[in-house]
C-alpha cells in the first residue's frame, strides 16, 4: 500500500499512557514479557527525556524523509512519530526544522529508525528524539512511502496507535489493545520493586530476598571455607 496515508487512527486512553510513561521503559518492558523493546542502538539525543505517546507511523526509504513531512499533516498533539525505512540507512533525515514543526504541532517525541542532524540545536530545544544515527549527510524528497500503515521500526512491528514509551534506557511498544493491561502489571510490579528497595537498603540480600539460595544449591553452587592457595 505505497503511496497512502490514513488519516484517523485510534489512540489508547489518555490516563493510560500517562502511566506508561511514569512507568518508563524497564518496568513496561518487563511487564508486558519482555517484549515490544527497539534494538538498543536506538539512543535518546539527549539524556533526561522521558516520554509515551500514540504512534504516528512513517515509511520512508533511504536518503529521502518526504513521508516526515507528509505525517506531519495528520499528526495529534500528544503523539509519537515513529520513523521506519524500507532499508537499513543512517543518513540524518531529521534536523531542526523539522523538529521545531513538530514542537509547534504538540507531537511528544520523534523516534527514528533512520539519522537526525542538527543535534546541538534539537538538544537545545529539548524536543525529545531517537535515533540509530547522528549524521549530517541530507536527504532528498522523492520517493513515496505511507503514514499510519503497520512498519518493523529497529525491529519491532509498529501499528498505528500503539503506545510508544521512551526514555534513556530505550524505546518500547506496547499494542494499543494491551495498553490498560500492561500498565496495570507495571503498577503491581512498581509496587513489588518498592518493597524490595526498602529491604535492599536495609542490608538484606538479593538472595534472600528473592529466594535464590535454594535453586542455587539445586543446580550444584557450593560455598567453601577459604582462603585457598
Amino acid at each position: 500500500m505505497s503511496g497512502t496515508v490514513v488519516r484517523n487512527i485510534r489512540r489508547a486512553d489518555a490516563g493510560v499512557i500517562e502511566t506508561l510513561q511514569r512507568l518508563g521503559v524497564s518496568t513496561v518492558h518487563e511487564a508486558q514479557g519482555r517484549s515490544g523493546l527497539m534494538q538498543p542502538y536506538m539512543r535518546p539525543l539527549w539524556r533526561g527525556a522521558r516520554i509515551a505517546g500514540s504512534a504516528i507511523t512513517a515509511l520512508c526509504h533511504p536518503g529521502d524523509n518526504w513521508m516526515i513531512h507528509v505525517a506531519c499533516d495528520v499528526l495529534k498533539k500528544g503523539d509519537i512519530l515513529v520513523v521506519a525505512c524500507s532499508s537499513e540507512n543512517s543518513d540524518g533525515a531529521f534536523g531542526e526544522l523539522l523538529a521545531t514543526s513538530l514542537k509547534a504541532l504538540g507531537a511528544r517525541g520523534v523516534v527514528l529508525d533512520v539519522g537526525c542532524r542538527d543535534a546541538a540545536e534539537i538538544s537545545e530545544m529539548k524536543f525529545p528524539l531517537w535515533s540509530r544515527a547522528i549524521s549530517a549527510k541530507g536527504t532528498v524528497k522523492a520517493s513515496i512511502g505511507s503514514v499510519n500503515l503497520p512498519v518493523v521500526c529497529a525491529g519491532v512491528n509498529v501499528k498505528p496507535g500503539d503506545v510508544v514509551v521512551a526514555d534513556d534506557d530505550g524505546v518500547v511498544v506496547v499494542p494499543r489493545l494491551d495498553a490498560a493491561k500492561v500498565a496495570a502489571a507495571g503498577v503491581e510490579r512498581e509496587k513489588k520493586e518498592a518493597g524490595s528497595r526498602a529491604r535492599l537498603q536495609k542490608g538484606e540480600l538479593g538472595l534472600d530476598i528473592y529466594g535464590m539460595r535454594k535453586p542455587l544449591e539445586e543446580k550444584g553452587l557450593k560455598y567453601i571455607d577459604g582462603p585457598i592457595d
